[in-house]
């Protein structure tokens, strides 16, 4: 990692570090004073979206590592974090399980359903890897809608709120603190397995598998860990998820959502600690801006198509993938590196 002019590192500890500097901690200070004061500032609708920015977060955290660190392609991680919501809905709804324990259960039980659906990764890989989990994305939703006994089928279940020291997390403010703690926890978490041999091996079969196995890694094993973690990060945002809506169908995880995770890494970054951050707020906020636009865009050109406006919002993120794989394939990340090394080099920064 680049450093500012005049600042050197003394000590490997030093060197691997993920904050080196005074500055650093002082911003990692001053960001999570401002993060978890929002909620004193912000109205019930903006807390609404940051909710759902957090729980994207934590989902694309785990397909980061998946995609972006392993190399293998996922279409159908909106399933898997089906089956983290619904495994928290059972669990909290008919036997009374508390948070968080619903929501580690929830992690384990969508990382083995991962794993599962990870075991074709042996033989296949790339396009064939995304079939087989596009595969995975109407097999679990078609149990849910089926197994009615279960999951309620077409009906949906209900889910009771959080509730930690007899305090139910009700309202938009509450649930905000536990959502954003989790995702922070969730980014320091990917952070920082990139850094072990676990992440190495992973980064070792995305450049090249062969390689990765005469040079001693087991190809396979760290495949499925990687199903395994990516997954059980996608159950722990189903669990979230399904405590904050409170009412769960299978509506809630379209084939859509599992491409917009597809989309949400790339123009963040591939296999790179901030790139679910920068990915998901551009996502999410550019959908917010769609929503405000395409009335105004409906009663300015009343000559438009009825259905214009509806379809404003997907041509808007496909156009969004396209120029982001043609102009900055390596995605907001590689700007944020960019722009770090301007004004660490400055006045050098040519």
């Amino acid at each position: 990692m680049d450093l500012p002019c005049g600042t050197r590192n003394f000590s490997y500890k030093t060197d691997m570090a993920i904050f080196r500097t005074k500055t650093h901690w002082a911003m990692l200070i001053g960001f999570l004073i401002l993060l978890f004061s929002l909620p004193f500032n912000i109205s019930s609708y903006w807390l609404g979206i940051m909710n759902l920015i957090g729980i994207t977060i934590v989902a694309a955290a785990g397909l980061n590592i998946l995609m972006g660190y392993c190399g293998q392609l996922s279409v159908g991680h909106a399933g898997f974090i089906a089956v983290g919501a619904y495994t928290t809905a059972i669990l909290a709804s008919k036997l009374g399980v508390p948070f968080p324990f619903d929501m580690i259960a929830s992690g384990i039980m969508a990382g083995l359903v991962g794993m599962l659906f990870g075991l074709p990764s042996l033989r296949v890989k790339g396009f064939y890897l995304a079939i087989s989990t596009i595969a995975a994305q109407f097999i679990i939703i078609w149990v849910i809608n089926h197994w009615s006994s279960l999951t309620g089928g077409f009906n949906g279940i209900v889910i009771p709120p959080i509730n930690l020291f007899n305090f139910d997390f009700t309202t938009q403010g509450s649930q905000y603190f536990i959502i954003m703690l989790v995702a922070v926890l969730a980014i320091f978490f990917m952070k920082n397995i990139a850094r072990t041999r676990i992440g190495r091996a992973f980064v070792a079969i995305r450049d090249n598998d062969l390689a990765a196995e005469v040079m001693g890694i087991n190809v396979f094993k760290y495949k499925l860990l990687a199903f395994f973690i990516g997954c059980f990060l996608a159950g722990v945002a189903g669990s979230l998820m399904a405590h904050w809506i409170g009412y769960l169908t299978a509506e809630n995880f379209t084939l859509s959502d599992s491409i917009l995770y597809v989309g949400i890494v790339i123009i963040g970054g591939l296999g790179t600690g901030v790139g679910p951050i920068f990915g998901t707020l551009f996502i999410r906020l550019l959908q917010q801006g769609v929503q405000y636009v395409s009335p105004l865009m409906g009663s300015a050109f009343p000559q438009l198509p009825s259905g214009f406006a509806a379809g404003l919002g997907p041509m808007v993120f496909g156009l969004a993938i396209v120029l982001f794989l043609v102009l900055e394939p390596r995605g907001l990340a590689h700007r944020w590196q960019l722009f770090k090394s301007s004004y660490r080099y400055w006045p050098f920064s040519y």
